[in-house]
């Protein structure tokens, strides 16, 4: 089979910046791949490359010729070599997605889902973006009154009391029934901090935290894993972790309760689905969530979500970045209360 590649850069632009513990950006710059069949003139599939900078694997300055050199290898040889292209998560995942997007008709119809079908929505949790306390308090607020009734904070950003501070008005006003409270430190905590900081916001009836320390200190995770009153999930630690043999090592080191899967980062869809597996079969849980790209790469990343944990997804999933950019890509995607819908 002969397939025609074309690149297109594209940025876009933040409506609010967007803070994380790395950092603020106001910009995201995406490459979207389009895939057409040289057989069926006409019929193309798109797929997004979104690296998030210093933080994927795969984000370095010679990004784009990379990418242009894989996708003149696969015009060439018309196949896709997954294990030589583990080292670039971004580049995969947006070569899959146009690739399952041309085979299914070029609509943007990856996986045969009930939510693909537009015929039920994926819960998802509201995400309150780092800033002042009375910034995320008034974002929090948004959230609930938008009918969320699970909630991520991203701390790290302000003092630790402060947002100890925010988490228990939180609490006294909504139980854990009525309010699933996750928290993202993005690896905020030292070692030393983290116990005193996990027993803090224990009190609060906490569902996760994610990656309470940074990545790379295996042994001193595990301890966390093995001691910490609230569950702990993987984020950032899976990331460059691309080979079978280092991911089974690293969930059989650490033992996490959860590791959170963005394709983008963690081995685009079949990468994703080799975690997921891995996990399922230590016990270990996991949710999908998207990796600020556009609605393309969110497109691709709920349909995945929704081919490997549906139909009726219990777990809330991190989807919920669809409205971030003043500049997106339209598709048929919308949110309504709690539940991304694809119409």
């Amino acid at each position: 089979m002969r397939y025609n590649i074309s690149i297109t850069p594209r940025t876009l632009h933040f409506k609010q910046p967007a803070g994380t513990s790395r950092g603020v950006y106001n910009t995201r710059k995406s490459w979207f791949v389009e895939i057409e069949d040289s057989e069926r003139p006409g019929c193309k599939g798109v797929g997004e490359c979104a690296p998030l900078p210093d933080l994927s694997c795969d984000a370095r300055p010679e990004y784009e010729k990379t990418l242009e050199s894989i996708c003149r290898m696969i015009e060439l040889t018309g196949n896709v070599n997954y294990d030589m292209l583990r080292p670039y998560p971004s580049i995969l995942f947006g070569i899959e997605t146009a690739m399952t997007d041309l085979q299914n008709g070029g609509h943007g119809l990856l996986f045969d889902t009930p939510f693909a079908r537009g015929e039920e929505g994926i819960t998802i949790n509201g995400l309150v973006w780092m800033g002042s306390h009375d910034e995320m308090l008034a974002r929090l607020e948004s959230k609930m009154k938008a009918g969320f009734h699970c909630v991520k904070l991203k701390i790290g950003a302000i003092e630790f009391d402060s947002e100890l501070d925010l988490i228990r008005h939180i609490r006294q006003a909504f139980t854990k029934e009525q309010i699933e409270l996750r928290v993202d430190a993005n690896g905020g905590f030292t070692f030393e901090d983290a116990p005193s900081r996990l027993d803090q916001l224990a009190r609060y009836d906490i569902h996760s935290i994610e990656q309470p320390i940074r990545q790379h200190q295996w042994a001193r995770m595990a301890q966390l894993c093995a001691s910490s009153p609230i569950p702990i999930a993987l984020d950032e630690e899976l990331i460059g972790v691309n080979m079978p043999g280092m991911k089974q090592e690293l969930l059989d080191t650490i033992r996490p309760q959860y590791i959170i899967l963005k394709p983008s980062l963690h081995g685009g869809i079949r990468g994703t689905r080799e975690w997921i597996d891995m996990a399922h079969q230590r016990g270990i849980g996991s949710w999908i969530t998207s990796a600020l790209e556009s609605n393309v790469g969110l497109n691709a990343v709920a349909q995945l979500a929704a081919d490997v944990y549906g139909p009726n997804i219990s777990m809330p999933q991190g989807l919920g970045t669809g409205m971030l950019f003043t500049d997106n890509i339209e598709m048929p995607l919308t949110i309504r209360g709690e539940k991304l819908w694809r119409l």
